[in-house]
Parts: structure tokens; sequence; C-alpha cells
């Protein structure tokens, strides 16, 4: 069988005007589609090269291929399971620094280059003292955009039309704003001269939110895929449909990256604030509220869950009754996009582990429900799904060490592992045969920043809740909610 390169070739050879750090699958079912798009339509004509951010990666295979590859976006959309193919050819090349790094300089020399975009994991975009200006290259990826930035200044002599826009998408908080600070720290570090700082002061570095599902090369059913496109693509790349992307916009930099008219749905704002709050809170805080009680339900994957109309109607009302209403978006926006979220959570071909998602629930609480919960009580209403959430995480920590150290608790019969901060599983392992374990659990500032019985009447509800789930299961405990 052909391969996609041996079948499609690049129909034009455009200006590189984008470099990417990162050659994974999220970035290139994401902002190398987008482009893709892009160039479609007319509004961008240019290409990407890729800089792989780590020595061991996809570089050689993106080039064999001629930085051609498929995308296949699998799930719902409006109401209808699609499954629909596009061939990407908005990436002309890949370049590893480890082996080339005067070739990754000499990116910066592309007069056309105005946009860097990055994803180098949430660990990726930090300050490493142990960096110097003279590594070919420097380990952290802050480092490298430090080095690129003064190759591209010194090359260009500090022009004010050699400034660039960066765009990253790792998920921390103001992305872009903890990427310039390090940015400064290395060239503080590193004694650069005076005039650079004043030209990376007209750089712009923005802060974004990226949400799509992307679920990569699907192993499971690659061979039936390739038959079906008679074609092999060891890149295949496979994502949700659903595409949102916020974007902090300085310096005119919707004119210069036009994302807005792809289509697709790219926003430019003055604050990204906002949409982080509707992602954490709908879509974050959905699956963190509904999923423990769920698998204690007997339930492993989050489409079976949605499948059951008691824990469907339980997402639906928690979201419409206790989360939306204090969102600072328009009512639309956040109806659309709790709607998009329950499609998503049904999409056929993501089969989304339960446990998986019940990785350090505590602290996923306390960023994506906690704040609903307060919300309410300040509004004088008490919100019994958030805190039947709570109770039901309460109950899914009952576990204990094991001989092989792993914190598990029984669903059952059988052992699951509850996967968590040592300090927390410690915790939990404290209280969890004690009487006033509700309690204990509730009152742990350390756990909430706060202390929940403090709120009239939460630690009776949830000790109901918690007493029902032990002795007749979590369904049982929904009536309370009634």
């Amino acid at each position: 069988m052909k391969t996609v390169n041996d079948i499609y070739k690049r129909k034009a050879d455009r200006p590189t005007k984008i470099l990417q750090f990162g050659e994974g699958n999220f970035l290139r079912a994401f902002v190398d589609y987008l482009v893709d798009v892009m160039n479609e339509k007319c509004i961008l004509d240019g290409s990407i090269a890729i800089c792989q951010p780590i020595e061991n990666g996809l570089c050689d295979l993106i080039n064999a291929q001629d930085g051609i590859y498929t995308l296949m976006l699998r799930g719902i959309e409006n109401g209808k399971a699609i499954e629909k193919t596009r061939i990407i050819e908005s990436v002309k090349k890949c370049i590893n620094p480890y082996r080339d790094f005067n070739a990754f300089l000499e990116i910066a020399h592309q007069k056309d280059l105005k946009i860097i975009i990055s994803n180098t994991t949430e660990a990726g975009i930090a300050f490493c003292e142990n960096d110097n200006f003279q590594d070919a290259p420097p380990s952290s990826y802050p480092a490298k955009l430090t080095r690129f930035l003064y190759e591209r200044y010194s090359f260009f002599n500090g022009s004010d039309g050699s400034t660039v826009y960066v765009l990253p998408v790792e998920l921390i908080d103001n992305n872009g704003t903890e990427l310039y600070r390090c940015v400064k720290e290395y060239a503080k570090k590193w004694n650069l001269p005076d005039n650079f700082f004043l030209w990376l002061q007209k750089c712009s570095f923005s802060n974004t939110l990226v949400d799509r599902i992307v679920t990569g090369y699907p192993k499971k059913d690659a061979e039936a895929i390739f038959e079906k496109l008679d074609y092999t693509d060891k890149l295949l790349d496979t994502a949700e449909p659903f595409f949102f992307w916020a974007i902090e916009d300085k310096n005119g930099l919707k004119e210069a990256f036009p994302a807005h008219k792809s289509g697709l749905n790219a926003v430019f704002c003055e604050d990204i604030s906002g949409y982080k709050m509707r992602k954490v809170r709908i879509l974050n805080g959905a699956h963190t509220v509904s999923v423990l009680g769920a698998y204690l339900s007997g339930y492993d994957i989050v489409r079976d869950m949605m499948n059951d109309p008691d824990f469907s109607d339980f997402i639906i009302a928690v979201l419409k009754d206790e989360v939306i209403p204090y969102i600072p978006l328009p009512a639309e926006e956040k109806e659309a996009f709790a709607a998009s979220v329950l499609e998503r959570f049904n999409n056929p071909f993501i089969d989304h582990r339960l446990l998986d998602i019940s990785l350090n629930s505590v602290s996923k609480y306390k960023a994506r429900c906690l704040p609903s919960l307060l919300d309410n009580i300040k509004s004088g209403i008490f919100p019994k799904k958030l805190f039947f959430g709570l109770g039901c995480l309460i109950e899914f920590y009952n576990g204990s060490f094991d001989k092989n150290g792993r914190f598990t608790g029984i669903r059952n019969g059988k052992d699951y592992e509850i996967r968590d901060n040592k300090e927390i599983l410690n915790f939990f392992n404290e209280i969890n045969n004690d009487p006033q374990k509700v309690t204990k659990a509730l009152s742990n500032v350390d756990l909430w920043g706060c202390d929940l019985t403090e709120i009239n009447g939460a630690s009776e509800f949830v000790e109901k809740i918690c007493s029902t789930i032990k002795t007749d299961g979590i369904k049982a405990a929904m009536e309370h909610l009634k």
C-alpha cells in the first residue's frame, strides 16, 4: 500500500511565517490544522517550520513524509456522529536543534516570520538556572526561545519589522505572561544588551486558551482506517471536531494572524479569563463533579456514564442550576458551550476512562467546582449537586495502602487505585475509619483553602450523602437531590 506522501504532494511552496516549538499530536491536530484551513481560505499564505523541543521526537518522520499527514476528526457534531479526514500540508519542515543548531537559528533570518507558537507541556515554561547562552541548544524551551529571539534581533539589527508575536498554548495560567518573564530572566542572566530588551518589549506575548480533545495515532483501528483511505500514514492523527482558541489580542495580532476569519472557533479578546472560567467550570467541572460517583456506580468510561439518564440529567442540572449562572459571559455563549460539552462527553470514538479523570481529584475539585459552590453560597443558595459531588469524592477516597504502597479502594469486590499527592492520600488513610471522617475532610483548610464546615448545613448534607452511598449506593444517594 502506498504512503500518504506517495499520493499527495504539496500544492504550494509558501513562505515560512510560523515557528512552532513542538511536533506532537496536539499541535498537529490544532494549530497546523488551523493554518491549513487559513491557507485554503487565502487568509494567511504561510507555512510552519517546526522545532523539535526535545532530543527525541517525530522530526525525522515528519521530514520523511515531507510534512504531509492525515488528520481525522471523529465525534458528535450537531447531534450526529461524524468522521472527516483532511490532508494537512501546512508544515514545511521540522528541525532537530540537538543535531543542527545552526539550522534552527537560521529560521530567525526569515523575513516573513511573524508568529511563534509552542506546546512544550505544562512543565515546559520554566526557568532553568543551568541554561547558558553558548549552549547549542539550551535545555529549556524559554532558553531556546530567548536564544532564537536574540538571533533574530541581531540579524535584523533590531528593526521594528522584525518583531514577532508569541502564542504559547501550554495549559498554565497566564502562559504568555509567564513565558515573557522567563525570556527576560534569561536575557538578564546572559547579560544581553539593553537594546535587545527594548526590541523584546515591542514583541507580543499573548495569553491563550485552547480546547480540543486530541486522541493521536489510533493504534487499535489504524489498519482498518488505512484500508478505507487506501494509503498508510505513520503520522495519522485523530481529534474531536470541537475546536476553540481564545487569544489575547495585542499590537495588531489578529491582522498578522487572522485566525478569526478561518471559520473555526478562534476568538481574539482583551482578556481570556472569562473563557478560561467557562472551560474550567463547565467542561472540567462537569467531569469532576460526576465521574467519581459514576465510577462507584460501576461505569468505566464517560460515554457509558452519559448513557445513564440519571447521570446525564444530573450533569445537565448541575451546570444549569449551579455553574452557568455564575460565569460572567453572555448566556447564549455559556449555554452553547455547555451543549457542546454534552456532545463531546458522548463521543463514540473516545473511550475516556473515569479512573484517568480521577487523577488528583482533590485539587481538581478545588479548582473546578469549589468556586461555583462558593458563588452559590454567596448568593444565598445551597448547591446540593456540587455538595453531592464532594460526597462522592470523599467516598471514592475511602481506601488504604496495600503492601506495594498503592492507595486503593474497593468497587464491587475489586481494587481500584486512587492517585493523588502523598500528603492527601495519607490524610484520607488516617480519617477513613473515623466516625468524624466527613467533618474532618470538610474542615481541612489545606485541601480546600477554607473550612467548609462553616457553611450552614454542609456537614449534615454531605454526611447524609456519604452514609447513603455506603449503605445503599450512589443512585440511592441521588434521591437526596430532589
